[in-house]
């Protein structure tokens, strides 16, 4: 069974990237989310290394189309540490330069890849949109569990995080998320970086910018399956403290009763108090409500109530003297 995250970003791979320019936003997120370069004798290498199977084909038709080109694909398997599949996702190193070149990481003869993005590459919403749906694929995560209705298992918060080694970048992609007034926050964490979302309402907002609206419905109506069970749970709670208040009052009540019969005798208690004694001794589990549709008395709940306290004052007095 898919992830949240991975359900997302699958759902984003469903909609196909036309324009160039867009396309060459995605990659540049894609490459800055977890993408690697590296430099030997053959000339540069460049990688995209993720768990998340399903970009090979994407990001394939995407390189294929701009650069008549195709990806190699290597497959690995981290399941001694973390029983994760890993895929590299190769650039061929004819075109590595002139991808690099138009994802504004190579400039000037420079590779620039410690997370400044080129602003010429997202000079528009759209391409900004792209950019951040290369940026959410390549690194985003959620702990987000959708239950069902009836389910009692703990569920997690709402939580989307982008994680990487490049403060800047995140610190870039927070600046391009803002333009969407979508406000996330940055955080340290064992030396890697975190931007992340916990506000549901900016998780749905940043679903939506990425394309992802089944999961924006799956999310609101995850909200509202919660919003339900704790509405529940408030008032089981609610009923239970009522419960255990009436129970409390009428054991208290009881033993009060029966100290006095114990100690002088139920008869010589004035006999209105009699009447009410014998009535919560014939029906001890009933609350006040209850005694009082049961007893012939016509009194109100607070002349029921002004009666048990005169018995429990009683029974003190006795205990005292």
């Amino acid at each position: 069974m898919l992830s949240f995250a991975k359900k997302s970003k699958v759902e984003i791979l469903n909609e196909p990237i036309e324009d160039a320019m867009c396309i060459q936003s995605f990659v540049s997120g894609l490459l800055h989310a977890c993408g690697s370069i590296t430099k030997n004798s053959d000339g540069v290498r460049v990688d995209i290394v993720t768990d998340f199977e399903d970009i090979y084909d994407f990001l394939n038709k995407l390189i294929e189309k701009l650069y008549g080109e195709k990806l190699s694909l290597e497959i690995s398997d981290d399941y001694i540490i973390n029983k994760t599949t890993y895929y590299r996702l190769s650039f061929p190193i004819e075109i590595s330069d002139q991808v690099l070149k138009d994802a504004g990481i190579l400039q000037n003869g420079e590779y620039n890849f410690n997370g400044e993005i080129d602003e010429n590459l997202t000079p528009d919403d759209e391409s900004k949109k792209a950019f951040i749906k290369g940026a959410y694929v390549g690194c985003a995560t959620s702990s987000i569990k959708l239950s069902e209705l009836g389910s009692r298992t703990p569920t997690t918060g709402y939580h989307i995080e982008f994680a990487s080694h490049k403060e800047k970048f995140l610190d870039n992609l927070r600046k391009m998320l803002e333009n969407f007034s979508i406000f996330p926050k940055i955080s340290l964490r064992k030396k890697i970086f975190v931007l992340y979302l916990k506000d549901s309402e900016s998780i749905k907002d940043l679903l939506a910018l990425v394309g992802a609206n089944e999961c924006v419905l799956e999310l609101s109506d995850e909200m509202a399956k919660r919003d339900l069970r704790n509405t529940v749970n408030r008032q089981v709670n609610c009923i239970n403290a009522n419960i255990n208040k009436t129970v409390e009052a009428s054991l208290k009540q009881i033993s009060a009763i029966n100290y006095i019969n114990k100690k002088i005798g139920l008869e010589s208690l004035p006999d209105d108090l009699q009447e009410v004694a014998i009535l919560r001794l014939a029906n001890p589990q009933e609350s006040m409500e209850e005694l009082l549709k049961l007893s012939t008395i016509k009194l109100t709940k607070s002349g029921l109530n002004h009666r048990f306290r005169r018995i429990l004052k009683i029974a003190e007095f006795l205990k005292e003297n």
